[in-house]
């Protein structure tokens, strides 16, 4: 789902209940900024502009997380991947293929509203989250991502996100607790 569609909670609850390893793409995405590498200082520009990253750094930076933790996890749950339909293949191709796929459907003033919220009042404010530079995560998000769907179409659930965390959080239940 598109930015402040409740994947960061919901990911929380569904580690806890089900023992996955969660990766966020965006937090290593973050992570890297932060390290001050070369990588990370070049992929501070893409994310300013509200662009996607390539999605072989992306995949670099999630496979080089899943191999530190291969040993003792239960499964990967990995969040906010893929962001555009390539990244799915290759992900498939060169690490291991997707059991399902979760898309947390919001609209998108709902979305702007959510993010800019989360900037004011969570301590978790990113540098992204400001409304111009949501408005061109959404658009990115919509132009690449909804392919996403449609090409997971049998591996791929809808949940409208809408609702309190432990409402759509049930309806997450169901759909694992089916796998």
């Amino acid at each position: 789902g598109g930015p402040g569609c409740g994947k960061g909670t919901q990911c929380e609850r569904i580690v806890a209940t089900y023992g996955y390893t969660h990766l966020s793409s965006g937090d290593l995405l973050r992570d890297e900024v932060k390290s001050g590498s070369e990588r990370g200082k070049a992929l501070n520009d893409i994310m300013e502009k509200g662009d996607l990253v390539p999605l072989e750094v992306v995949l670099d930076l999630i496979a080089e997380e899943m191999l530190k933790k291969v040993s003792t996890s239960k499964g990967f749950l990995i969040d906010g991947y893929p962001r555009e339909q390539a990244q799915g293949v290759q992900f498939e191709q060169q690490i291991l293929p997707c059991t399902r796929v979760l898309y947390f459907d919001v609209p998108d003033e709902v979305l702007v509203k959510r993010v800019l919220n989360r900037a004011k009042t969570s301590g978790r404010a990113r540098v992204d989250d400001n409304e111009e530079t949501i408005k061109l995560r959404l658009n990115t998000f919509h132009k690449n991502s909804e392919p996403v769907i449609d090409y997971y179409k049998d591996k791929c659930t809808q949940i409208v996100a809408l609702n309190a965390p432990d409402e759509v959080f049930a309806e997450v239940k169901k759909v694992l607790d089916a796998i």
